[in-house]
């Protein structure tokens, strides 16, 4: 019996609202003050050094996490302290669904199979997982792949983990960098742009429909 059809999502800032930076604020604000740093200039050097940490060689993704905060602090002139890393990440286990979430994912298993592609650790994904609500058919992590989203290599283990065909699967995901451009030219059957952030898409990476949050996701798909 061939398997369903398949959807994959990507699951930070897709599925959950997992906003680092947002985390990052309330425990660097009083030392930035201090030096008179910029908060958006300090979170968005914070948020380029992640994307760095996740496209050379495979570490965990808490070491990412902890190295990229340091060093920023470090580039700022500010105190780093080992309560920051725990304090954050403490945070970022909390972190919650989006709302419109539970409700589409309970609709399209009626018809289709739903997977997970994370830039995570296998023993962060569960708290999320947990907060989600809603059972996977399959998890696949960074740390499984050995690589982060951007990189093909770890797209390609979702290919192995998965029993369906490329052209069984649609791939539905919030991050335009990580997942919308390197997935152009992999043979999936269908990208979805969740732009939950009213961002700029770009001609150069049609085909891919574009959606505002997951609650459009199931009549996209004919249901």
């Amino acid at each position: 019996m061939a398997p369903r059809p398949v959807v994959s999502f990507d699951c930070y800032r897709t599925l959950i609202d997992f906003d680092l930076n947002r985390a990052t604020l309330p425990i660097v604000r009083d030392r930035l003050h201090e030096v008179g740093v910029d908060h958006e200039v300090f979170l968005d050097n914070l948020r380029v050094m992640r994307f760095q940490g996740v496209v050379q060689p495979y570490r965990r993704y808490r070491e990412i996490v902890r190295d990229s905060l340091e060093n920023c602090m470090l580039l700022h002139g500010i105190e780093y302290r080992d309560e920051d890393y725990d304090r954050l990440i403490a945070a970022a286990e909390r972190f919650p669904v989006f709302p419109d979430v539970p409700d589409a994912l309970r609709t399209l298993k009626e018809r289709y199979d739903i997977a997970i592609l994370t830039n995570s650790d296998d023993d962060l994904i569960p708290y999320h997982l947990e907060t989600i609500g809603v059972p996977f058919d399959h998890v696949v992590t960074a740390q499984q792949a050995g690589a982060y989203k951007p990189r093909r290599q770890a797209f390609e283990k979702l290919f192995e983990v998965l029993p369906q065909s490329r052209d069984q699967i649609t791939h539905a995901a919030q991050g335009w960098d990580y997942d919308i451009m390197p997935t152009k030219d992999l043979g999936i059957a269908r990208r979805v742009w969740v732009n939950r952030y009213d961002l700029k898409g770009s001609d150069a990476y049609q085909p891919y429909d574009e959606i505002r949050d997951l609650s459009e996701l199931p009549a996209l798909l004919g249901m």
